[in-house]
């Protein structure tokens, strides 16, 4: 019995040039049954390496959106979970801007919090998106590029 009275849902499942609120994104995946929330906000550092970041762009393959759905919809899959909701931005950020939100529901904070870390490992290692650092000295880099 998965204890879900009202079935798991993907909320959100979005790449986007637009910034959101990371609060609201994790109050999208409430539900009256799901005792916990678990939040994750990936945000732009200052530092990559010993090396003074001053900016991020992200490019992303035109398949972005339905790999993160699928992504979505797998986490979505496990019976402990309730709701699952997650965005990742293209396009230019600075430092301590959103660039990765993931929230997930549960009736449990066990579950929610290994549910939401797994949507995390997930996107990092499937979506097919790409950072391109720009360091303080003026030099730059691509990551994560296969």
């Amino acid at each position: 019995m998965s204890g879900r009275a009202d079935g798991a849902v993907v909320v959100v499942a979005e790449v986007t040039g637009a910034a959101w609120d990371p609060a609201a994104l994790a109050d999208a995946v409430r539900r009256p049954a799901a005792g916990a929330v678990a939040a994750f906000h990936g945000v732009v550092r200052d530092h990559d390496g010993g090396r003074g970041v001053t900016a991020l762009t992200y490019e992303a393959h035109p398949d972005a959106g339905a790999v993160l759905a699928a992504v979505a919809a797998e986490v979505a899959a496990d019976p402990a979970v309730h709701a699952v909701a997650v965005r990742h931005r293209v396009g230019a950020l600075g430092v301590g801007d959103v660039a990765l939100s993931a929230a997930v529901s549960s009736a449990h904070r066990a579950a929610a919090f290994a549910a939401c870390a797994r949507l995390v490992e997930l996107v990092k290692e499937r979506l097919p998106v790409w950072k391109h650092q720009h360091f303080a000295d003026g030099t730059a880099e691509w990551v994560h590029c296969a």
